[in-house]
């Protein structure tokens, strides 16, 4: 069975800083034809930051796609300079929490929502935390408090609906198996 949709036009309805939205006329594989609008995104990257005193960084925002607070794993967009996700992770975490990780590991990349988006996150995990002496910035329009949680701290956080975005959703779960394995 053939599953492609051959692309007949594209139409860009909206530029912006970070996604780009457009309208795609597809042909189906049955001779029909549709429209499927679809958000652009340039990738982004997350951290599962883990302390020595088995704890994980958040970051607690206001998201204002979904109203209310949210409690998240450091992440950020992929720059254009960035070589890969490792290096937009290691970006994130300083900027969001003024950590910088001595171990670095990937763990897994996904699409978020392919759906309607091209959106790719790579999560990365970081170990041997320390405080950086000069961190980077925070980006100029976040508003966010860090967050150092035990994992019950953060599974109530989850249980509460603050934690709820698919990343850190992914990291509790990935914490948990983690524990899991080392209680064997």
């Amino acid at each position: 069975m053939e599953f492609e949709e051959k692309t007949l036009s594209s139409e860009v309805i909206y530029d912006g800083k970070v996604t780009k939205y457009v309208i795609e006329e597809v042909l189906l594989p049955n001779g029909q034809h549709s429209k499927r609008e679809i958000v652009r995104h340039d990738g982004a990257a997350a951290v599962i930051a883990l302390t020595e005193d088995d704890k994980m960084l958040f970051v607690k925002q206001y998201r204002k796609a979904i109203e209310q607070i949210s409690v998240e794993i450091p992440a950020g967009l992929k720059d254009e300079e960035d070589e890969d996700g490792l290096v937009t992770a290691k970006r994130e975490l300083e900027e969001e929490t003024g950590y910088q990780g001595e171990q670095w590991n990937f763990v897994t990349s996904f699409y978020s929502t392919p759906g309607f988006t091209d959106e790719f996150l790579e999560i990365y995990e970081a170990r041997g935390l320390k405080l950086a002496e000069n961190p980077l910035p925070k980006d100029e329009d976040e508003t966010i408090e860090l967050m150092t949680l035990t994992f019950e701290e953060a599974w109530t956080e989850y249980e509460k609906g603050t934690l709820r975005d698919s990343k850190s959703v992914f990291a509790l779960f990935y914490w948990k198996m983690t524990r899991l394995q080392n209680f064997k």
